[in-house]
């Protein structure tokens, strides 16, 4: 059995790149940090592949030719690399069996509330929902996503779903049982797909590659035109 490659997880300075470009993206809608990494660890741990061109118009708040703004063409590879290696980074992590850790944001008093997480990770349980509810209305297994669930729900404004106030204590608590259950999910799916446990199958997880860009490629956005006269046209200055 080939073993999923290792990859470097993405150092504090590139997770810091890769936030500081998002939130320059223009119309204020594309997602942090943290809700990226819930995002695709919901995409990664799910039941059905989603390809970037669906995916990247949700992490961008829109499509790329109309919210991102790459200096040149180095940077725009650049950072789709980023997104890619922290992409195999979770892939990678929950194929080995092991828990990933959430890239959580903290607050100015130290606190990492995850409701960012959590929210990143429903998105991505959206974009598949038909096929989400097998694990949600299984009683034995529902409870691996009841943690991403409730710290959702949590800041919801309206009291029917917004569940009972969360201690610091109890969120701390919620936050661990994220790793766990996302280990849980990411096993029930394989399960379901008649995939055995690692060391005992030659299947593996989609891996993203990061290809770099040229001028007459094909653009990551998806529009199926080339890249210098879609999102290399309007984009690059």
């Amino acid at each position: 059995m080939q073993a999923f490659p290792k990859h470097e997880p993405l150092t504090d300075p590139e997770l810091d790149r890769l936030g500081e470009f998002l939130h320059a993206c223009k119309g204020g809608r594309a997602m942090n940090i943290e809700e990226l990494d819930g995002f695709f660890a919901a995409l990664i741990a799910g039941p059905e592949t989603v390809m970037p061109s669906e995916y990247y118009p949700h992490i961008f708040g829109g499509s790329i030719e109309e919210t991102c703004e790459f200096e040149n063409l180095d940077e725009a590879n650049a950072i789709l690399s980023l997104m890619m290696r922290h992409w195999n980074t979770i892939a990678g992590t929950l194929y080995a069996d092991e828990p990933y850790l959430p890239v959580l944001l903290e607050d100015g008093k130290g606190v990492a509330h995850a409701n960012d997480w959590a929210r990143g990770f429903m998105r991505g349980v959206e974009l598949r929902r038909e096929h989400w509810a097998d694990l949600i209305n299984d009683e034995e297994h529902s409870g691996s996503i009841l943690p991403m669930m409730m710290l959702h729900h949590q800041p919801e404004p309206a009291p029917a779903m917004r569940p009972n106030p969360i201690t610091p204590e109890q969120r701390e608590d919620i936050s661990r049982h994220i790793a766990v259950g996302l280990v849980q999910i990411y096993r029930y799916y394989r399960r379901e797909r008649g995939v055995s446990p690692v060391g005992r199958s030659s299947s593996r997880p989609v891996r993203r590659e990061a290809v770099k860009v040229g001028r007459n490629d094909p653009c990551p956005c998806g529009s199926g035109r080339k890249y210098k006269h879609c999102h290399g046209r309007t984009t690059l200055h």
